[in-house]
C-alpha cells in the first residue's frame, strides 16, 4: 500500500495528530473510534458558484453544448427554444397518425367546452374559440410536452372573471372589460416567461399539494353552481360566486324564474354527459365515448332547438358567434392608465395558478411515458403563447386535464396533436360559427358540469386525511374559501396555510430521543422503537432539521426541556444522573450563526449543570462552521464523533455493545 510523503513540516504535524487522535482508543486497549473528518477549507468563489447552480441550474441544462462546435452549439440553441425543430426531424407517418386521431378527438371535446368557458369568463363565445387557435399552435412549436392539449379550462376561467367583473361591469363596459381581459392575459404571459426564463419555477412548488387539491375541489363546485343559472333558465342571477348568495338567487327565483324546458334539456344531456364519462372510465378502450358526447349533445340539443323553436318558450341560446380568425388586439392592451396595474395583478395570479396547472398536468404524462419534462421551458412556452394570444384576442389558456387525458388516451406522439386541434377550430371559426346560433345555454351548463366534476377528488382528500392532518387541514381550508367566500379568498387560504406549514416545519423542527435497539449498535427514535433502551448516564438526542435563526432558540430549549425532564424522571426513580448530552448531527444538513450561537449558550447552560455536550456525525457544512467559529476548541474536539455508538462506547466503555 503506497503512502504519500511529503516535506512540510505543518502537514506533517497535522497528519501526526490526526493519526494519534484517530488511534487514542486503540492506544487505551480500547475498540477503534475513527474521527470526524474536517473538510479543505472551500474556496469562496467556488463555493457561490456551486450555490447558485444548484439553485437555479440543478438540472445542468447546458451539458448537450459542452465539447459542441460553435455552429452545433447555434443549432443546439435553436432547438432549445424550439424542440419541434429537434423531435420533427425523426417525424414520420406512423407517429402522425396517432396525432390525427388525438387532435380530431380533442377538438371535438374542445369547441363545445371553449364556448362555456369563455362563458365563465364574462367574455363572448367566440373568444374561447380563438384562445384554443392562437397558443396550441405556438405551444407545439416550443413547448417540451408530448401529451398537454392547451386551451382554456375552468378554473382560470372563474378565477379571471370573478376577479375582472370587480374592477369592469361586462354588460354595461363591455369594451373596457374585453380590453382588461387581454390586459390581464398579457400579464400572465409575462409572469410566466420570467418565472421561466430567470429559472424561478421552483416559486410555484409552495403551493402544496394539499391546496391545489382543496382550491380546484372547491372551484369544481363554485363553477357548477354558477351553471345552475343556465340549467334552471334563470336570468336574473347573482354576480357573487359563495355558495350562500347563489342558492339564494336559486331558491328566490323558484317560482317564476325557472325554465321547465331549459330543464329539461339541461339535466337530460347532462345524465347523458354523466353516463359516457362513467363508460370511459369503466373501459379505457372507450375513451372516445366522453371525449365526442359533448359534441354530439350541441349538436342534438341545437336540432331539437331549432325544429321545435324552443326559444320562442324562453329557453335561452348562444345567439351569436362571431365568424372568422381572431382579430388584432394589441391596441386593445392597456399599456397606461389606472387599468395597468389592475390588469397587471388579475394577470400574475391567473397566470400562476395556470402554470401550476400546466406543469402538474405535464409532469404527470411525462412520468407515464417515462421522459423527462424541463418545467423552466414549459414555464417559457407558456409565456409566450399567453403573450401572443393576448394580441390576437385570446385570453389566459393552459394546459387542460380532461382534454390532455383524451390526448394521452387517443393516442398522440407529439405536440402536432395540438396543431391538428387548431386547425379544426379554425375551419369552426371560418365555416361553423353561424350553425351554433340556436345552441342553448343549458346544454353548455351541463357541458361545464359533467367537465369540472373530476376535479373534485375524494379520494385524494381521503388519503390526506390517513396521512397527515395538517394536509387535510390545508385542503379543507382553500375548499371551504373558495365555496363559501370567493375563489380570491381560496386561493389566498391555500397559499397561506401552504407558507404556515412550511414555517412550522422550519420553526418548530422534531427533535427526537433516541435509545439503542437491542443487539445492535444503532440508535432509534424511542417512539418509534418502545423496545430501543435508554444508555444509563447519557441523554441522546437527535434534530431533525437544518439549525438556522428561525429555530435556533427552540432547538436550545427543547434539548434543555428534554435533559430537564429525563433528570426529574432519574432523580424519582434514584437511577444515575445524566453525564453526557450525545447530539446525533446526521440529519442536520445545514446550520448558521445563529445556530451555532444557540450551540454556545447550550454548551454553556450544560456546563453549569455539570454535564458534558457531544456531537455526533455533524454533516460536511456543519462541521466546517463550527471549525471556522472555533466552537470545538470550546466544547473539546475529542467530544466529536462519526457515528452516536463511538460516542457511547467512549464514555460508557463498560456497557455491552
Amino acid at each position: 500500500m503506497s503512502r504519500r510523503v511529503t516535506d512540510n513540516p505543518e502537514e506533517m504535524e497535522t497528519d501526526i495528530s490526526r493519526v494519534a487522535s484517530s488511534r487514542r482508543h486503540s492506544d487505551n486497549g480500547l475498540p477503534y473510534v475513527h474521527k470526524v473528518g474536517v473538510p479543505p477549507k472551500p474556496n469562496l468563489l467556488k463555493e457561490i458558484t456551486e450555490t447558485v447552480k444548484e439553485t437555479f441550474f440543478h438540472d445542468d441544462p447546458l451539458r448537450n453544448f459542452k465539447d459542441q462546435s460553435k455552429t452545433r452549439k447555434l443549432v443546439l440553441g435553436i432547438q432549445a427554444v424550439f424542440p419541434i425543430l429537434d423531435w420533427g426531424m425523426s417525424y414520420n407517418l406512423s407517429k402522425f397518425k396517432g396525432d390525427l386521431i388525438a387532435g380530431l378527438t380533442i377538438a371535438s371535446l374542445c369547441i363545445p367546452q371553449d364556448i362555456g368557458y369563455a362563458k365563465l369568463a364574462n367574455l363572448d363565445p367566440q373568444y374561447g374559440l380563438y384562445s384554443s387557435f392562437v397558443p396550441p399552435l405556438v405551444y407545439a412549436f416550443m413547448g417540451s410536452s408530448r401529451d398537454i392539449a392547451i386551451g382554456p379550462v375552468a378554473v382560470v376561467s372563474l378565477l379571471l372573471g370573478s376577479m375582472l367583473q370587480q374592477e369592469l361591469d361586462p354588460v354595461k363596459q363591455k369594451l373596457e372589460y374585453q380590453r382588461l381581459a387581454f390586459t390581464a392575459t398579457f400579464f400572465a404571459g409575462i409572469t410566466q416567461f420570467v418565472l421561466g426564463f430567470f429559472r424561478l419555477g421552483f416559486l410555484i412548488d409552495f403551493l402544496s399539494h394539499a391546496a391545489i387539491v382543496g382550491f380546484m375541489g372547491g372551484a369544481a363546485i363554485t363553477i357548477s353552481l354558477q351553471q345552475l343559472k343556465g340549467l334552471l333558465g334563470i336570468k336574473k342571477f347573482t354576480k357573487k360566486t359563495d355558495i350562500v348568495s347563489v342558492m339564494r338567487s336559486v331558491f328566490v327565483s323558484a317560482h317564476h324564474g325557472w325554465n321547465w324546458q331549459t330543464i329539461v334539456i339541461g339535466v337530460s344531456f347532462l345524465a347523458f354527459l354523466l353516463v359516457a364519462k362513467f363508460i370511459g372510465k369503466k373501459n379505457k378502450k372507450y375513451f372516445w365515448v366522453p371525449a365526442i358526447a359533448p359534441l354530439i349533445s350541441v349538436i342534438l340539443s341545437t336540432f331539437f332547438v331549432f325544429i321545435f323553436h324552443a326559444e320562442k318558450h324562453d329557453v335561452q341560446i348562444v345567439r351569436h358567434i362571431n365568424r372568422g380568425i381572431n382579430p388584432p388586439s394589441v391596441k386593445e392592451i392597456y399599456f397606461s392608465g389606472e387599468y395597468l396595474s389592475k390588469g397587471f395583478r388579475i394577470g400574475a395570479i391567473a397566470g400562476l395558478i395556470a402554470l401550476t396547472e400546466a406543469v402538474a398536468i405535464g409532469r404527470t404524462f411525462a412520468a407515464l411515458k417515462d421522459y423527462q419534462l424541463d418545467g423552466n421551458k414549459e414555464m417559457i412556452a407558456l409565456g409566450t403563447m399567453n403573450i401572443t394570444g393576448s394580441m390576437a384576442s385570446c385570453y389566459v389558456a393552459t394546459g387542460s386535464f380532461s382534454r390532455s387525458a383524451v390526448n394521452y388516451m387517443a393516442g398522440c406522439n407529439t405536440a402536432v396533436s395540438n396543431i391538428i386541434m387548431s386547425c379544426v377550430v379554425l375551419l369552426t371559426l371560418e365555416l361553423i360559427t353561424p350553425l351554433f346560433k340556436y345552441t342553448p345555454n343549458a346544454i353548455l351548463a351541463s357541458i361545464i358540469i359533467s367537465a369540472v366534476i373530476g376535479l373534485i377528488d375524494i379520494e385524494a382528500m381521503t388519503l390526506l386525511y390517513k396521512i397527515d392532518k395538517f394536509d387535510f387541514l390545508a385542503c379543507m381550508g382553500a375548499f371551504m374559501g373558495v365555496v363559501f367566500q370567493s375563489v380570491e379568498i381560496g386561493l389566498l387560504i391555500a397559499v397561506a396555510i401552504s407558507f404556515a406549514k412550511i414555517l412550522l416545519q422550519v420553526t418548530r423542527p422534531r427533535i427526537a430521543v433516541l435509545g439503542k435497539v437491542p443487539r445492535t449498535t444503532v440508535y432509534r427514535n424511542i417512539q418509534q422503537y418502545p423496545e430501543a433502551t435508554k444508555v444509563p448516564g447519557i441523554l441522546i438526542v437527535r434534530v431533525d432539521s437544518a439549525i438556522y435563526f428561525s429555530n435556533s432558540n427552540y432547538m436550545r430549549d427543547r434539548i434543555l426541556r428534554w435533559l430537564t425532564d429525563e433528570e426529574e424522571m432519574l432523580k424519582e426513580t434514584n437511577q444515575q444522573k445524566i453525564q453526557y448530552l450525545i447530539v446525533e448531527m446526521s440529519p442536520v444538513t445545514d446550520i448558521d450563526t445563529s445556530g451555532i450561537h444557540a450551540l454556545e449558550d447550550l454548551l454553556k447552560s450544560l456546563q453549569k449543570r455539570n454535564v458534558e455536550l457531544v456531537l455526533a456525525n455533524p454533516g460536511t457544512l456543519v462541521i466546517d462552521k463550527l471549525h471556522a467559529s472555533g466552537f470545538p476548541d470550546r466544547m473539546g474536539e475529542d467530544k466529536i464523533f462519526l457515528t452516536v455508538a463511538d460516542a457511547v462506547m467512549t464514555f460508557a466503555p463498560k456497557m455491552e455493545p
